[in-house]
């Protein structure tokens, strides 16, 4: 190890730096000297540093400021993107040090780390550095967001250092102190249960640990899988999987059992897929918060993998004017549902947002004047004053038995969780024609296709043409997010390929997210939905009653002035509230 007395390489620290750094933008053109103004201004009353609040503001992208920090301090820059750093050369640098100073070690020449760096001249960060390891210090410059995701990337997040701490604290008794607490759960587990959970507390905490943090984090799903060789846990996030953490593989058993437990299932069954919730009390911000998780374990080769769907009533969305409908979609749409009998189906894959437009569609016509009965699989959320009914196949009460039993309960509006079968869709649709609203869902890829679907099922046309009044299908979009959005330019021939016509593709204005900690570097935060409203009106019952296909009453739909999924898409990108990337890879033309 080279001795500490070696000198240390670095450039000089200069006065005024923000003031040159600023003048050298201005020089180049990357900005003029209002935004420069601006900035300095910005840091007088927030701080940070000049360069920074640039990026801030807009009016410099953390490339254009690494490039000028490294024209300015005539030190080289460095892209972090699939760098690949030697375990050995991280560990010269601890974890701490490296959060501290925003510095990352990249690599190492005899006595001399070189070490990228936000700001070369911070001789804080290099004395400790020296000091600590012993190693001259060589600074380059990279981007602070790219330090910060590679410092997550081979450090690991603070959650996982967070994991980590709870992984070692083996002294602690149990986790009855914790902030979180099970609702509902059974008292009457047996003693050695109760020891082995006591004695296990660092699983405890684990549990409860990923529990909370995905609620943080904004996740609406955990996944918890077992492989041959390592055990991870993944949250998916605005509809995207995202790897969190790789617990120890010999705590699988123990962190399962602790899941089943809390979800009042079978420890001892581990051949057969078991299904339960968890219901718990935990502390977000200072505030009491009460959540619901819908647990699924499955058997797999290795182990059970358990999904847990995150059921957080503060994320539902019950006004309809949010949710994204375009206004003469959410005209169409809203007179469906107000209509005294008839029916109204919601299609979309699994995880579209569909139980989120039912929701929102029962919130709006919900007065005490009418009788509103769903049948679900399973009860998402509990609706003041509407009898809601969680089916259950295994005893015969399935969705047709359920909507049987709720004609002899005087209803004016039925929900049907989904129709799956010619028996369920046979009962509903004589419902509807009956003088009920029967509001449902399937899974078909679009509107039109919903009324080929049910003439598959066996449902005669004239019944479908009369008592169906509105399809609605959708899909769920990553919104840029709104603190690091910025314009984008995208070749007008994509724009065009994508359904734009020409003479916009030329003009339109399109942005994305640059990535900031907000989003987690992701550019995204949050989802808005696609619309495709199909209103079936006389031209189309018509098409329905000869049996027109599936493909020929979506050309009539648009002639008549349906919006697409793709059109709503489209939509969306005028508005700057998502990108092209998202909406290909959600529609097709």
């Amino acid at each position: 190890m080279a001795s500490s007395a070696e000198p240390l390489r670095r450039p000089q620290a200069q006065p005024n730096v923000p003031d040159k750094l600023g003048e050298l933008l201005v020089r180049s053109g990357r900005i003029d000297q209002t935004q420069l103004n601006e900035a300095l201004a910005l840091q007088k009353d927030q701080g940070g540093r000049v360069g920074t609040n640039l990026v801030k503001l807009g009016y410099l992208t953390e490339k254009q400021l690494v490039d000028s920090l490294s024209q300015h301090f005539k030190v080289p820059s460095v892209d972090l993107n699939g760098l690949d750093i030697d375990d050995a050369v991280l560990k010269i640098i601890p974890a701490d040090l490296a959060r501290k100073y925003t510095i990352l070690p990249v690599s190492k020449t005899g006595a001399t780390i070189t070490v990228a760096m936000i700001d070369p001249t911070n001789v804080f960060a290099m004395d400790d550095v020296k000091f600590m390891t012993g190693y001259r210090v060589e600074p380059v410059i990279a981007s602070e967001s790219a330090i910060r995701v590679t410092i997550d990337r081979y450090y690991g997040s603070t959650h996982a250092i967070e994991l980590k701490k709870v992984m070692e604290d083996l002294s602690e008794e149990s986790a009855t102190g914790s902030d979180l607490e099970v609702l509902e759960e059974e008292e009457d587990l047996d003693l050695a249960t109760l020891e082995e959970e006591s004695e296990q507390a660092p699983v405890v905490k684990l549990v409860n640990l990923v529990l909370t943090d995905a609620i943080k984090r904004g996740a609406s799903d955990i996944h918890i899988e077992p492989y041959e060789k390592e055990y991870r846990v993944r949250y998916r996030i605005d509809g995207i999987l995202y790897e969190m953490m790789h617990p120890p593989l010999k705590l699988k058993e123990a962190i399962t059992s602790r899941c089943k437990i809390m979800a009042r299932l079978d420890i001892a069954e581990k051949r057969l897929p078991q299904d339960g919730r968890i219901k718990i009390k935990t502390k977000i911000s200072g505030k009491s918060k009460d959540l619901d998780y819908r647990v699924s374990v499955l058997p797999t080769l290795f182990g059970e993998k358990i999904v847990m769907r995150l059921l957080d009533k503060d994320k539902l969305m019950l006004d309809m004017t949010k949710l994204g409908f375009e206004a003469e979609s959410l005209r169409k749409f809203e007179a469906a549902i107000l209509k005294p009998y008839g029916m109204v189906l919601v299609t979309g894959p699994t995880g579209s947002g569909k139980t989120n437009t039912l929701y929102s569609a029962l919130q709006r016509i919900n007065t005490p004047e009418v009788n509103i009965m769903t049948a679900e699989d399973p009860v998402e959320f509990n609706l003041s004053g509407i009898n809601q009914v969680q089916t259950r196949e295994q005893i015969g009460l399935n969705f047709a038995a359920a909507l049987r039993s709720f004609l002899r309960q005087d209803p004016n509006i039925v929900l049907v969780g989904e129709i799956r079968d010619f028996e369920t869709a046979e009962v509903a649709i004589k419902a509807a024609m009956t003088g009920h609203l029967v509001l449902s869902t399937l899974h078909t890829n679009d509107a039109p296709s919903s009324i080929s679907r049910l003439m598959n099922m066996g449902i005669e046309p004239f019944l479908v043409a009369t008592s169906v009044h509105l399809i609605v299908a959708q899909r769920l979009v990553r919104r840029i997010c709104t603190f690091c959005k910025e314009p984008f330019e995208v070749p007008p021939a994509a724009l065009v390929q994508a359904g734009f016509s020409e003479h916009e593709s030329r003009t339109l204005k399109l942005f994305r997210g640059r990535g900031c900690e907000r989003c987690s570097n992701t550019g995204y935060k949050g989802r808005v939905g696609l619309y495709e409203v199909l209103e079936i009106e006389d031209e189309l019952r018509e098409m329905i009653l000869s049996g027109g296909s599936a493909f020929e009453l979506r050309q009539k739909a648009v002639q008549i002035g349906m919006m697409t999924l793709r059109g709503s898409g489209l939509q969306k990108i005028r508005d700057g509230m998502t990108t092209l990337e998202e909406v290909i890879r959600e529609t097709v033309l």
